[in-house]
């Protein structure tokens, strides 16, 4: 594992929201009533934890998203501040509120009830604005919490810069064709590749795109095919709170190692690294790791 003295640069397009925790002896199933033992807001929002992460671990990165004109935007935008993230795209609406997400959590496992409001106003014109940055960072970090127009719309301006492109699948939506062949990796998680990929099992979808799409599940575990064979690499825990922002984590871990030139192999095990610290506190942003982390 090599990181270099330069600074990746990274533009990441998505979302943030407030993340509204539940803590609950057991999961409600439906009609059912159950009291919650603790309750917390975190900073969340798969765009917004990716790009929180990638500071952390070192990276100059531009964050452009969409918040409310509202206290829940304005604390967003001061916590991305306070975590040398670039604001400077970040638009403000007065036409939804900020995004939330509501989570009932137990046991490790977590219900989630995303509300995008203010993310769904991100549109072209604003990934437009930030133009003149594409052409100068090495890769461009997107998700699936805002419209799959600003989606194909980031990946199209990236790709006519060159620039590497790195897709976290997550919310799960159908991925055509041209993005599937426009990304340079595919984070998806082994629960959703149905929808992802339509019905093809996990390892033709494997064979197909190796190196390239990297299939994760709840025990921090990773499997891609390398072109010869399946590789499989896990990092257990015994600290985990919550699984939420896990995967934001790995991919975001993940993006920095091959910014910094490193093989497939040693990307997926320092995504998997950077993954298994953000578990062991609550909040998907709150045990991110920095890169100092690693080498004290």
């Amino acid at each position: 594992m090599k990181f270099s003295a330069a600074q990746p640069k990274i533009i990441v397009v998505g979302s943030s929201s407030i993340d509204l925790v539940l803590e609950t002896e057991k999961l409600p199933v439906s009609n059912e009533t159950v009291i919650a033992t603790n309750s917390d807001s975190y900073f969340g929002g798969k765009g917004a934890n990716q790009a929180v992460a990638a500071a952390r671990l070192g990276a100059s990165v531009y964050f452009i998203g969409c918040v409310g004109m509202d206290p829940l935007g304005q604390q967003i935008m001061r916590n991305m501040v306070g975590e040398n993230v670039n604001v400077g795209f970040v638009y403000e609406t007065d036409r939804e509120a900020t995004g939330t997400a509501y989570v009932t959590t137990s046991g490790g496992n977590a219900a989630i009830v995303v509300v995008p409001a203010a993310n769904n106003c991100l549109n072209k014109e604003h990934v437009d604005a930030a133009d003149k940055y594409f052409h100068t960072v090495d890769l461009v970090l997107i998700q699936l919490e805002v419209s799959m127009d600003v989606i194909e719309y980031t990946i199209k301006k990236a790709k006519k810069y060159g620039k590497k492109i790195g897709l976290y699948a997550s919310p799960a939506a159908r991925l055509s064709e041209e993005i599937l062949n426009n990304v340079d990796f595919v984070v998806a998680k082994s629960s959703e590749l149905y929808i992802v990929f339509g019905e093809e099992q996990r390892e033709e979808v494997l064979k197909k795109y190796f190196n390239k799409v990297f299939v994760r599940d709840d025990t921090n575990s990773t499997v891609y095919f390398d072109g010869t064979e399946m590789r499989y690499y896990r990092n257990d825990t015994d600290i985990t709170v919550h699984k939420m922002g896990m995967g934001d984590a790995f991919t975001s871990g993940f993006a920095i190692a091959l910014c910094h030139g490193n093989p497939i192999e040693d990307c997926v095990k320092f995504g998997n690294e950077v993954s298994a610290r953000v578990a062991g506190k609550k909040g998907s942003q709150t045990g991110l790791p920095r890169m100092s982390d690693f080498f004290s």
